[in-house]
């Protein structure tokens, strides 16, 4: 069995919880408040100014130019083209570009941005992609089963967000980073894959976090 495999066998329960949290059922369902997709949107531009930072440090611990180079690629991708849809799809539910720059993170965003920078900073190159592949498995993997629901993928509001995630372009992408996982983690110990899967457990949990904490509105207790 391919690490990948086991990953996605033994977390079923957490990674369903993912898919079928409120914020992602009512988006299918077309009824999600769009305050709350509004509260999101600000958060999702905040976490991926971080998460471009760590496909730069994937660059960094890549032993070889052929993935240096995907990962040069992807931080290229999502600084000047992913983060541009987003301003643009952003402006749609009033939220200006300066807005987006001046927004400060929730405790979720920050808590989960910064433990994926420490993972990557700190470890090797497996436990860095063992602490993205989450995000870009479980988006990818939502985008498909919502694009399933009638009507779901042509919604005047989420429709844009489905299609995306559901491309074969993002698909491409995730399918990179699980191979890649799969590559580095053959042949490795038990102690090893287990750190790994820790990690990997860690990120998912904060995935239903981020959901959660957009469908609430949550930032920081005191605040107004």
């Amino acid at each position: 069995m391919k690490f990948s495999e086991r990953l996605h066998e033994k977390l079923q329960p957490i990674w369903r919880k993912n898919h079928s949290h409120p914020f992602v059922r009512e988006m299918g369902e077309g009824t999600l408040d769009q305050q709350k997709f509004r509260f999101y949107m600000v958060q999702d531009y905040l976490y991926l100014i971080d998460y471009s930072k760590v496909f730069a440090l994937g660059a960094v611990k890549a032993n070889d130019v052929e993935t240096m180079g995907k990962f040069a690629s992807l931080l290229h991708s999502t600084l000047n083209f992913e983060m541009e849809l987003h301003r643009k799809y952003a402006a749609r539910f009033g939220i200006s570009e300066e807005e987006l720059e001046e927004a400060k993170p929730s405790p979720v965003t920050l808590a989960y941005t910064h433990y994926m920078l420490s993972v990557s900073q700190n470890g090797t190159l497996p436990e860095l992609i063992s602490a993205l592949l989450p995000c870009a498995w479980s988006y990818w993997e939502i985008g498909k089963e919502l694009s399933q629901i009638p009507g779901a993928s042509k919604h005047e509001f989420y429709g844009d967000w489905i299609n995306m995630y559901a491309s074969e372009e993002f698909g491409e992408m995730a399918t990179w980073c699980i191979e890649l996982l799969d590559e580095h983690t053959a042949g490795k110990s038990e102690k090893e894959l287990s750190r790994l899967e820790e990690i990997f457990l860690n990120t998912t949990r904060f995935e239903y976090m981020f959901w959660d904490m957009a469908y609430n509105e949550q930032m920081w207790p005191g605040d107004e």
